[in-house]
C-alpha cells in the first residue's frame, strides 16, 4: 500500500535514522489548523472529503477537537495493554491503522467515527455550525415512565451528527471495494450508532414549589465514555471474518460464531502480541512501560513485560494525606512525602527496530 509523506512527522523520524512512509488520513485533522486552508494540507482527503471540508470550515475545526476527544478514550481503554494507543507516536499510530485488520484497528475505526459525531452533534447545540441547530423534529407532547411532558428546550440533533459523519469519514472508504473497505464502512457505522445508544431525556419541572405538574423535555447525548465503554466491550467481543467469494460482504470465520450485527466490530487478522518494537505492525514494544507487580491482568509485570522481567527503582512523590472534612463544607488535606516502588518492563536484548523485508 503506497502512502503520501507528510514531510513534517518524516522529519523526526529521518533524523533517527529511520525513512518509513506516512499514511494520510483526516485524523491528522487533530494536529494541524483549523483554517479553510487546511483542507489543502490534509494528505490523504478524498474529493467528497475536501469538498465537505471547504463547503463547512467551521465543522473541520469540530472535528479537529473531535480527534483529540477519541484519541484520549481510546488511550484510557487501552492504558493497561500492551498495545496502549500512544499517540505521541502518530506516525506508528496511522500506519497501524491503515494497513492493520486487526481488533485494535477495529475499535479505533469505530471511536473515531463516534467522535465526529459526538464532536459535530455538540457544535450544532451551541451554535457553532451555520448547517444546523437544535434537533426540530422534537415538538409537541410525549410520555415516559414518568408520565407525559413536553419536548422543548434544545435537544442534540444527534441524527445529523450522523449522518455528517457518514458522509465525511465514510468516503474513503467507499472507493475502495476490498476487504479492508468493508470492515472500515462497518466498524465507523458501529461506532455512530453508539452515540445514539446513549441518548438520555433531561427535564425541567414547572409548577408550584416545584410540584412538576408540567415537564419541559429534551434529547442530550450521554458522557463520551459510555460510548468508550460501550465499544471497549464491543472489542473484547469482536467477530473475526472473511470476505465473501463475490466480495460484497463477509461472513464469520469460525462458524461456532454467530453472525455480527450492526453493533458489533469486525475484523479480519489476527492481532501482534505488541512485545517488541516492529514498524510494521505498528508497534512500539513493551519496553520502559510500567507495570504492576501485584496486578494478574493484563497490566501485570508478567503479561506486559512478556516474560523479559522488569526493573525496579524507588521513587519520592509529593500526595494528599490526613485529609479532614471542616463544617460547612470544605476538606483539607496536609501534603505527604510517599517513597514508592515503580515497575518498568526491560528492553529486549535486541532493541533494535525490526523490519521485515
Amino acid at each position: 500500500m503506497n502512502f503520501r509523506f507528510g514531510i513534517w512527522f518524516a522529519v523526526p523520524l529521518i533524523l533517527c535514522g529511520i525513512t518509513p512512509e506516512v499514511p494520510a488520513s483526516w485524523w491528522y485533522m487533530g494536529a494541524l489548523g483549523s483554517s479553510r486552508v487546511m483542507c489543502d494540507n490534509v494528505p490523504g482527503l478524498v474529493s467528497r472529503q475536501r469538498q465537505l471540508c471547504q463547503r463547512h470550515p467551521e465543522a473541520m475545526r469540530s472535528i479537529g477537537l473531535g480527534v483529540a476527544e477519541w484519541a484520549a478514550e481510546c488511550q484510557h481503554q487501552f492504558r493497561q495493554h500492551r498495545w496502549n494507543c500512544n499517540t505521541l507516536h502518530r506516525h506508528l499510530l496511522f500506519l497501524f491503522l491503515l494497513v492493520s485488520g486487526s481488533r485494535e484497528s477495529a475499535f479505533v475505526y469505530a471511536i473515531s467515527s463516534a467522535g465526529v459525531v459526538f464532536a459535530i452533534t455538540r457544535a450544532c447545540s451551541q451554535g457553532e455550525l451555520k448547517s444546523c441547530s437544535c434537533d426540530s423534529k422534537k415538538k409537541g407532547s410525549a410520555k415516559d415512565n414518568r408520565g407525559q411532558f413536553d419536548w422543548g428546550g434544545c435537544s442534540d440533533n444527534v441524527d445529523y451528527g450522523v449522518k455528517f459523519a457518514r458522509a465525511f469519514v465514510d468516503a474513503k472508504e467507499r472507493k475502495g471495494k476490498d476487504a479492508r473497505a468493508l470492515m472500515n464502512i462497518h466498524n465507523n457505522r458501529a461506532g455512530r450508532k453508539a452515540v445514539k445508544r446513549f441518548l438520555k431525556h433531561e427535564c425541567k419541572c414547572h409548577g408550584v414549589s416545584g410540584s412538576c405538574t408540567l415537564r419541559t423535555c429534551w434529547l442530550a447525548m450521554g458522557d463520551f465514555r459510555k460510548t468508550g465503554d460501550y465499544l471497549w466491550r464491543k472489542y473484547n467481543g469482536a467477530i473475526q471474518v472473511v470476505m465473501n467469494q463475490d466480495g460484497t460482504g463477509f461472513t464469520v470465520a469460525n462458524k461456532r460464531f454467530k453472525k455480527p450485527t450492526n453493533n458489533d466490530l469486525v475484523y479480519f487478522e489476527s492481532s501482534p502480541d505488541y512485545c517488541i518494537r516492529d514498524w510494521d505492525v505498528g508497534s512500539l514494544g513493551t519496553a520502559g512501560r510500567i507495570c504492576n507487580q501485584t496486578s494478574r491482568g493484563m497490566d501485570s509485570c508478567e503479561v506486559m513485560c512478556c516474560g523479559r522481567g522488569y526493573d525496579t527503582s524507588r521513587i519520592s512523590r509529593m500526595t494528599k494525606c490526613e485529609c479532614k472534612f471542616h463544617w460547612c463544607c470544605a476538606v483539607r488535606c496536609q501534603d505527604c512525602l510517599e517513597v514508592v516502588d515503580v515497575h518498568t518492563c526491560k528492553a529486549p536484548k535486541n532493541a533494535a527496530w525490526i523490519t521485515r523485508t
